[in-house]
């Protein structure tokens, strides 16, 4: 794993955390193809519990639907790896904790699995802030390790910025 990589996700969920509690914000997390790298980086932090009530891997489709209420419709019409899913799954995680902010990841961290329309290294992020739900789209190059750090911290950037909005 990239430490430059690893040690910059460090720092943003340091960041994150002190913007989350000087604006006394919640945060849930429901992550697919990140593997729960970024609920890891969250709770690197000493205190994170004070913000960050927890999270899902959403690996599969059947626990996209049975956990996260992505509708089957949704799944089949858009794909897994979908801004439409992504904002389902971001949503969803944020109504079922009960928190402020729900962020998601989904995504195709390779090596195999993409296709012209969806290549390997295609990672869509959703971020729902009460209710307000905007999606990212990244395209990474492959390893499927470096492609899942790099999406885990990009979207702490994601995160860090709409914080800075407010």
């Amino acid at each position: 794993m990239d430490t430059s990589i690893k040690s910059e996700g460090e720092r943003l969920a340091k960041d994150i955390g002190t913007l989350l509690r000087e604006k006394g914000l919640t945060l849930s997390i429901a992550e697919s193809c990140t593997g729960g790298l970024v609920s890891n980086l969250i709770t690197s932090i000493p205190g994170s519990s004070a913000y960050f009530q927890g999270g899902i891997i959403a690996y599969s489709n059947r626990i996209k639907k049975e956990l996260l209420r992505v509708p089957e419709e949704t799944l089949k019409k858009f794909g897994a790896v979908s801004e439409e899913v992504a904002k389902s799954m971001a949503n969803s995680i944020r109504e079922l904790m009960k928190t402020d902010i729900g962020i998601s990841t989904t995504g195709i961290a390779g090596p195999g699995g993409g296709s012209e329309r969806k290549p390997v290294g295609m990672v869509i992020f959703g971020v729902d802030i009460k209710g307000k739900i905007t999606t990212n789209i990244e395209y990474y190059k492959p390893s499927r390790k470096r492609i899942k750090m790099q999406a885990a911290t990009d979207l702490l950037k994601i995160l860090k910025d709409n914080l800075n909005k407010d």
